[in-house]
């Protein structure tokens, strides 16, 4: 199935993306980055980590963490996991995690 829409961050107030699990590390490279500006414009963003298999999804994050952690203007960015789990009837396992920075 194919989704095609047009997203715009001044009309999200918190902003949501989806990672597959069994993407490359390019792409949480990218991520990061992505990210890091949207935190320069709105206060949290939610990513929602998804994979085959059940260590994938803490896997990607804390090598995501890694990678955003890295960056000096990363300074005071907060993570809190959200929900967690498997998706009924497949071997589909995901794990919501929350991106804000801290109150200053």
């Amino acid at each position: 199935m194919r989704l095609e829409y047009t997203f715009e961050l001044s009309g999200c107030e918190v902003p949501r993306f989806s990672v597959e699990a069994v993407e490359g590390i390019g792409k949480l490279f990218t991520l990061a980055t992505l990210i890091l500006n949207v935190l320069d414009t709105r206060p949290q963003v939610e990513l929602v980590f998804h994979g085959l298999n059940p260590e994938d999804p803490g896997r990607k994050i804390e090598a995501f963490k890694e990678i955003l952690g890295s960056c000096a203007t990363a300074r005071g960015v907060v993570y809190e996991l959200g929900n967690g789990g498997r998706v009924p009837g497949s071997s589909i396992t995901f794990q919501w995690i929350s991106i804000r920075r801290e109150a200053r």
